[in-house]
């Protein structure tokens, strides 16, 4: 009887944490990034995503949006949950990240937990002077460009550079790269790689040494992780799970050799 009553308990809890039937919102930026997320809802993010909402008993109900909105959005909790998100410490207050429980002296969100990770690189004009050797840039005589909410501001703004976060869209900021207005582009390796293979490629060229390597999660908002947080560690222990299966990583080795040049 004893024995009955513990496995009754166990099989309680366990449904309690799943809370099967659940749904949860999460809201993505409104540009497709490949091979982590196109707009029809393609990619290996949601791949990752709907593998741990299967084996939580949860579903996502996905929406895109501009990015600077979607981050709005988490920190209102009007939505469950955003991705993919990097960390920061200004980021703190948008949500809830794996491994951070705001107490800590210098807190990082634990990279375990990840959905993947990625690169920010130079873009620069052909023929321009504008060196970054991983530590400090040299030659150059005007702003770097990055998209609106991007967290790679905050590092450009830590090396004292002049910065432009006037562009919500890739292509915009390369644009105004073009153009001259600015004297630098950080992209995503895996923009970069994409850009560099259109018709711009001509007109630029990559330097070899990367701005940043960043991890990027699932933040939930703060009030799910106040009313669920068993749920919550469970979502991101799932994610761990499946990042790490083989099944994964082999989708996720060939999506990422398939892509030449990239930068991630």
């Amino acid at each position: 009887m004893r024995r009955f009553l513990l496995f009754a308990l166990a099989a309680c809890s366990a449904a309690a944490q799943a809370a099967p039937g659940e749904r949860i919102t999460l809201c993505f930026e409104r540009q497709e990034v490949r091979p982590w997320r196109t707009l029809d809802g393609g990619g290996l993010n949601f791949e990752l995503l709907s593998e741990a909402a299967r084996r939580t008993g949860v579903s996502f109900d996905f929406q895109s949006m501009p990015w600077k909105r979607c981050l709005e959005q988490l920190k209102a909790n009007q939505v469950g949950g955003a991705f993919a998100v990097s960390f920061s410490r200004d980021r703190m207050s948008l949500g809830a990240y794996p491994g951070v429980s705001g107490n800590e002296a210098e807190p990082q969100a634990d990279a375990s937990k990840r959905m993947h990770t990625d690169t920010y690189v130079l873009a620069r004009l052909r023929g321009s002077r504008v060196e970054w050797d991983g530590k400090t840039f040299r030659n150059l005589d005007g702003r770097i460009g990055f998209q609106l909410g991007y967290s790679v501001g905050d590092f450009l703004r830590a090396q004292g550079v002049q910065t432009d976060d006037g562009s919500q869209r890739s292509d915009e900021l390369v644009q105004k790269l073009i153009a001259g207005r600015l004297a630098g582009a950080a992209l995503g390796g895996n923009d970069a790689a994409r850009l560099m293979r259109g018709p711009y490629g001509k007109r630029l060229e990559l330097l070899p040494v990367p701005l940043v390597e960043k991890p990027y999660f699932l933040v939930l908002s703060s009030a799910l992780a106040a009313s669920r947080p068993q749920l919550v560690a469970r979502l991101w222990e799932a994610i761990e799970a499946v990042r790490n299966s083989p099944a994964y990583r082999k989708r996720e080795q060939q999506a990422t050799s398939m892509r030449p040049g990239a930068a991630y």
